[in-house]
């Protein structure tokens, strides 16, 4: 069959990879067409935009970038009527995605969603585009299965594909980055937000000199913006490593997103960061209605790890919320404890075959 899948940012970049793979175990004949980057590449799939084009994040920058993206959502759909799929696969990415789902409703083309926008914490409105549009949810994250039944939208719960990512990466032996404990910099995967986090992460490094602080280069970002930003300061940085490198992190600060939870399900300690376009923080307070910005939180629906935003990302805070990681042992033991019942949340079960199979079942229903 003929899938033709739609990701965004390198988190749907990595769960559209594995979800190719679940389909080609289970479909003899898969063809897919995609928006992804490289790993859904690697996965078989034949890239139409890469991710490096595409992610734009908050009020403003897209407002600066939407004769871009309205372009780009003109090309897709023409590249989809071309393609003829048997489904659309769409992954995250709600401001350019659920545009899709209308259109490809309206022309008679089976939609399934893989990995809800996280509308429950605003826009709680689009749910009403989804049930409309959309053939089938598939949700990952525990409450979101309830959310959407109370909506009336065909849901399907098939856990977090991150557990069965982590499990088989927690197998294998670590590759040693440095002989001095190391502590992870993950400052995000689009550029601008590299721009804003990773100098503010940089602050720290005089405060620990016995530590090696090491930075995950997204894939999608050339080396030299990193050594920009980094200078002459004592830093590694590595590529495609980034798994590599939580498995021997003492701690780790990283931005707000999906990292949050892979820090998490490694077990290390961390401090989320968040800081962004000022405007956009502001009508963002106002309108998101959740009370935690990091994954972990959200789902263990506690403060399990220490949160930092826009003004509090600053030097001192950071120092005082990665010494108490690297010295207080009771917050340590909690913080293990915290990520004991967020495994057992999410669970180990294999949410990209569950998710392959429900895809497969909407694109084969008559």
């Amino acid at each position: 069959m003929k899938y033709y899948i739609i990701a965004g940012e390198a988190s749907g970049d990595l769960h559209g990879s594995n979800l190719i793979k679940a389909l080609q175990r289970q479909d003899t004949d898969v063809q897919v067409r995609a928006w992804g980057g490289d790993k859904m590449e690697a996965a078989g799939a034949e890239i139409v935009k890469h991710i490096r084009d595409l992610a734009f994040m908050g009020f403003i920058e897209v407002a600066l970038h939407l004769g871009t993206i309205m372009k780009n959502i003109r090309f897709c759909k023409e590249d989809i009527l071309a393609y003829k799929p048997d489904i659309l696969v769409l992954i995250d990415y709600p401001g350019f995605n659920l545009r899709l789902a209308q259109w490809a409703k309206k022309r008679g083309i089976k939609v399934c969603y893989y990995i809800s926008p996280q509308i429950w914490a605003w826009k709680e409105g689009r749910v009403e585009s989804i049930r409309r549009n959309v053939d089938k949810m598939l949700v990952i994250l525990p409450f979101e299965k309830e959310f959407y039944r109370k909506h009336q939208v065909d849901v399907i719960y098939t856990g977090h594909p991150l557990t069965e990512v982590i499990e088989a990466e927690l197998s294998k032996p670590a590759t040693e980055i440095s002989e001095k404990p190391v502590i992870a910099l993950l400052p995000g995967s689009r550029k601008q937000e590299i721009r804003k986090k990773l100098p503010e992460m940089l602050t720290v490094i005089k405060h620990f000199p016995g530590y090696a602080f090491v930075v995950a280069q997204a894939p999608a970002q050339e080396e030299s913006l990193y050594l920009e930003l980094i200078g002459s300061q004592p830093v590694t940085l590595v590529k495609d490593q980034t798994y590599n490198l939580l498995k021997q992190a003492k701690a780790a600060l990283v931005t707000s997103g999906t990292a949050t939870l892979e820090t998490a399900l490694f077990g290390v300690p961390e401090v989320v960061c968040y800081k962004g376009n000022p405007l956009s923080y502001f009508l963002a307070k106002r309108l998101i209605k959740v009370k935690y910005i990091s994954l972990v939180n959200l789902i263990l629906d506690k403060p399990a790890v220490a949160e930092l935003i826009q003004g509090d990302l600053n030097e001192q805070r950071l120092k005082e919320a990665l010494t108490a990681l690297l010295k207080d042992k009771e917050q340590q033991e909690r913080i293990q404890n915290d990520y004991t019942r967020l495994w057992e949340l999410l669970g180990s079960g294999k949410a990209s075959e569950t998710a392959a199979r429900e895809v497969i079942s909407l694109a084969t229903e008559i």
